[in-house]
């Protein structure tokens, strides 16, 4: 016989817990405490399972009904009422702990790690810093909730401070964090790749370069009588020979060169690609170094470098940019 409100309420509690059983699998479990709480017994594949509506008064008899169809109906279509149940508490707790910002976090510390293709502090630091730009609009916000609009309108607030390359350099970014969710099982698809060609193109700006083989020669004999500051000199000299890039010439250590090997060898950690970089040295490029060295020596003991690197401006000005 189905239960009735009144029943359950009046319903006292025993020295063993017992049970007062309803309709369809549905009984309410009552403690010696008196805490009653509702419970569904059902088969699934040939098991016998239980499942928990929640607490009486705080359940009532006619919700606890509900769930119970609802949970029939889940079973009637293949579906296990308990495993559902556990999944929807997951994604709940898997919402609210997986932010934007959150995830970004995890997808930049994972770049930094990454083996070969791991990020240089420098392109860390850059890209940490424009996806920052974004907590005060989606950060906080669980990411499965994010629709494209949001991510939109938040890169939108750089570009209307005319930082056109930031905001989309940070789109871009925002779209790797996207698809490192996909990845990782906690979101289905990247909002941003549906917002292609929204943001305003930044005007490429070209800058002065030779292209005329004559030229060089001119541009080589201005850098030779070119007097400034320091080292800057001798790296305007220098870089012809050997292509680096400026922070790779300012920052190099005498520890890098082998000058009786005439090679420079550049650590992975300084280079974009992660890899050493081997730098032949003509003859011209050991003798300015041997030149540099001289300058340098009140650093030097034994061979050893004992103080600033070549381009470190400390004391003397040995900065080379």
């Amino acid at each position: 016989m189905p239960l009735t409100d009144s029943a359950v309420r009046h319903a006292q509690p025993r020295d063993k817990p017992y049970k007062m059983a309803d309709s369809e699998g549905l009984y309410i479990h009552i403690m010696p405490n008196g805490s009653k709480r509702w419970k569904m017994k059902y088969r699934f594949d040939g098991l016998e399972k239980k499942l928990s509506f929640g607490p009486y008064p705080r359940v009532s008899l006619r919700d606890a009904r509900v769930q119970r169809d609802e949970a029939r109906n889940m079973i009637i279509k293949g579906t296990d009422p308990s495993y559902e149940k556990k999944r929807n508490k997951l994604r709940a707790h898997v919402n609210v702990e997986n932010t934007f910002s959150g995830i970004s976090r995890e997808y930049c510390d994972k770049r930094r790690r990454d083996g070969d293709k791991a990020w240089a502090p420098s392109t860390a630091k850059r890209c940490e810093y424009l996806l920052s730009l974004l907590d005060n609009s989606i950060g906080k916000m669980p990411i499965q909730e994010i629709e494209p609009i949001d991510v939109l309108a938040a890169v939108r607030k750089i570009e209307a401070q005319g930082k056109l390359e930031s905001a989309r350099r940070t789109m871009q970014l925002a779209g790797s964090v996207f698809r490192y969710a996909v990845a990782t099982a906690r979101l289905r698809s990247d909002p941003t790749r549906d917002l292609r060609g929204a943001l305003i193109n930044p005007t490429v700006t070209h800058y002065g370069a030779i292209t005329d083989a004559s030229q060089v020669g001119p541009l080589l004999r201005a850098i030779d009588v070119y007097k400034s500051q320091g080292m800057t000199d001798w790296a305007l000299k220098l870089a012809p020979h050997v292509f680096v890039r400026p922070g790779e010439l300012r920052t190099a250590q005498w520890e890098e060169f082998d000058l009786d090997a005439r090679v420079w060898t550049i650590p992975a950690e300084k280079m974009k690609m992660r890899k050493p970089h081997h730098v032949p040295l003509s003859r011209q490029s050991v003798a300015l170094l041997e030149q540099i060295r001289e300058i340098t020596k009140p650093w030097m003991s034994n061979g050893v470098q004992k103080g600033p690197p070549i381009g470190v401006e400390e004391g003397p000005p040995f900065r080379i940019i």
